[in-house]
């Protein structure tokens, strides 16, 4: 990729030859980050701040869980004061570890903190500003006037910690961006990115450096965009600071992983990234062996084979659409990307077999029950099956099957290059061809391309997957190539086979990272996992990236001191209670530092806003104020059917 003066897209150094984005080092007490240093894992306590014990004890446990730095909240000046205790206690117990202070609304605190700890986070949208979700007109000269009270408000805090030499995250979140960068960049990447750079500057001006940055999202397509927004900035201002990874609010159980997934694992795909925190509703020292999963996999990827160069990025980075292509049967054309799944290797013996991908069959009535997480087709390699399968429901078969059967009635050919070249028989609903991405030039190939309703099945056997599968989807948009796209890889080898969250997180990544751009019309995932959990896995990539809605979506922050009910139960009791609503997002916030802000992504919202206290929201509006938490989920629910939403089970 050619160098930001000449690429209006750039954002990362290759897009085929991975190598890690260099930055500069920042010392966090004696552990660096950045530069050469290997990617950081880090979680956050979710203790009181003031449970000294409490907050040492779990510190530790992420410490021994992978976790190199460990964040504590810091929201007044007495949580601040007790990092000091905190720490001298965790030294006690023979622990030598960074701790980095959470910093909301409090520059009190912060400056206080920078004097105990190794680094301090600010958050931008809400030091200096408050958020009243109010839209304000400013001229140059007025703006310049904030820019200059944000100065004067952030510059002691700067000059505390280059005196002590404390690091600072200047830590963007989407969900907290203030009116003013609201009023002046809307609600967009943009705007995140110039949240964070203003405070960067100032830091700039009094020549301190030690700085990390960061651009959360609980969308992930909003976070990778801001983010390669970020690293584009960066260059055009000749800075090179550290970048923190993380998708905030991912929630819990398997869409918090995969959604953490596909949000770090697209930007450290392409080299960006010097430490990782993954957000989930869960015990934060569950947090640390995902996101080391999610590092460990770049240890020896310069080592990958090279990708033929077939083009740079023929799109804008920074701003989602999807590739045009053109309908072939339920495939492309704008249609919700399709899932297939493979039984080749399983007996089909009876109906039953088919109700782990979303198909039960009542003997009683004679009737299917498709779920919203029915499978689109079903791959059977040599066997067709011995009974009635619903219409929503189609077969591929190997193509030499396919030609031997009388009655190709329900079945389509899965073909190969050389197979297809050589037959003069095709379907003409759907014919699969499976082909490498570096055969794309391939002059049998290119021969192909008028044949009727094709529908590629793009592989790669490089370590370098997604950019040799995103490099190919490169050519075909260059060639204004409109045939659908389907995805596929398996992760079944022995190093992977026994552990299931590992694959699930690669899939998520490499699926995810390709899906975010808008390439691919199409899932077929490969696994050791059982089908219920590989296909619960696909339609979370899917739903993840908003491409194909087919449940409830909680955004759930992951805890913190602050958080002011149980967050873990309080999830699980909503869910138990909502999951059946396709396509509503809940936000179940802990505090009100995101609440309102990370609402705008969400149809409702549960907040803390004092103990035993709830505050329901519609979107970005309080509906209800102070609820006691025993009546909240109750009242939730009679929101959610008050404005048309509720569907009975």
């Amino acid at each position: 990729m050619e160098l930001v003066k000449d690429n209006p897209y750039f954002y990362c150094n290759d897009l085929r030859t991975y190598s890690r984005f260099q930055t500069r080092e920042v010392k966090i007490g004696d552990i660096g980050m950045g530069g050469n240093n290997p990617i950081r894992i880090q979680s956050m306590t979710t203790t009181d701040t003031m449970d000294t014990i409490g907050t040492v004890e779990q510190s530790i446990r992420i410490f021994e869980a992978g976790g190199e730095y460990v964040r504590i909240t810091a929201p007044s000046i007495k949580e601040a004061e007790n990092l000091r205790e905190i720490k001298k206690q965790i030294k006690a117990r023979g622990y030598d570890f960074p701790l980095i202070a959470d910093i909301h609304f409090t520059p009190n605190a912060a400056e206080l903190a920078a004097r105990i700890v190794e680094k301090v986070r600010v958050n931008p949208g809400n030091y200096a500003d408050k958020k009243k979700f109010q839209t304000i007109e400013y001229s140059d000269s007025d703006y310049q006037a904030e820019i200059e009270r944000i100065h004067k408000r952030f510059a002691p805090l700067v000059k505390i910690c280059k005196e002590e030499g404390t690091a600072m995250r200047i830590g963007t979140n989407h969900g907290s961006l203030s009116d003013r960068i609201m009023s002046r960049y809307g609600d967009s990447p943009i705007g995140m990115v110039e949240s964070a750079l203003e405070f960067v500057r100032i830091c700039e001006d009094f020549s301190y450096y030690d700085l990390v940055l960061s651009m959360k999202a609980s969308n992930p397509q909003v976070m990778v965009q801001a983010y390669r927004l970020l690293m584009h900035k960066m260059q055009e201002e000749g800075m090179n600071y550290p970048i923190h990874l993380g998708v905030t609010e991912a929630g819990d159980g398997l869409d918090g992983r995969v959604k953490s997934a596909i949000g770090i694992g697209a930007l450290l795909e392409d080299g960006i990234g010097d430490t990782v925190r993954v957000s989930l509703t869960e015990a934060p020292e569950v947090e640390c062996p995902v996101a080391e999963k999610l590092v460990n996999r770049y240890k020896n990827r310069f080592n990958h084979n090279s990708i033929i160069h077939y083009g740079d990025f023929v799109k804008d980075p920074f701003v989602f659409s999807r590739r045009t292509s053109n309908p072939v049967s339920k495939i492309g054309g704008g249609q919700v990307p399709v899932v297939v799944s493979d039984f080749s290797n399983i007996k089909i013996e009876s109906p039953a077999v088919l109700n782990p991908v979303g198909y039960d069959y009542s003997e009683e009535l004679d009737k299917w029950n498709i779920s919203d997480q029915a499978v689109d087709y079903l791959y059977t390699g040599q066997n067709s099956l011995d009974f009635e399968i619903p219409g929503t429901l189609q077969l591929i078969v190997d193509s030499d099957y396919w030609l031997s059967q009388a009655s190709k009635e329900s079945l389509l050919p899965l073909w190969s290059l050389n197979d297809l070249i050589n037959t003069d028989q095709v379907s003409p609903k759907v014919n699969f061809l499976q082909i490498k991405a570096d055969q794309l030039n391939d002059q049998r190939f290119i021969h192909l391309l008028e044949t009727e309703n094709l529908v590629l099945i793009i592989e790669s056997d490089s370590n370098h997957w997604m950019a040799d599968v995103r490099n190919a989807f490169f050519h075909l948009m260059q060639e204004k190539n409109k045939i659908p796209v389907l995805l596929r890889n398996s992760y079944k080898d022995s190093d992977h086979e026994a552990d299931h969250e590992l694959q699930t997180c690669y899939a998520s990544t490499d699926f995810g990272a390709l899906l975010l751009d808008g390439m691919g019309d199409g899932l077929w995932f490969n696994s050791s996992m059982d089908k219920k959990a590989e296909n619960e896995a696909v339609f979370s990539i899917l739903q993840s990236t908003r491409l194909r809605i087919s449940k409830t979506e909680y955004i759930s922050c992951p805890s913190c001191g602050r958080t002011l009910f149980d967050l873990e139960e309080t999830t699980a009791m909503i869910r138990s209670r909502t999951n059946h609503l396709k396509g509503v997002k809940i936000g179940i916030m802990g505090c009100i530092v995101n609440g309102p802000g990370e609402m705008a992504d969400a149809d409702y919202g549960y907040v803390g806003s004092g103990v035993g206290k709830i505050t329901l929201y519609k979107g970005q509006e309080v509906v209800r104020r102070n609820i006691p938490s025993e009546q909240a989920v109750d009242q939730l629910i009679e929101l959610i059917q008050d404005n048309g939403d509720w569907v009975e089970i």
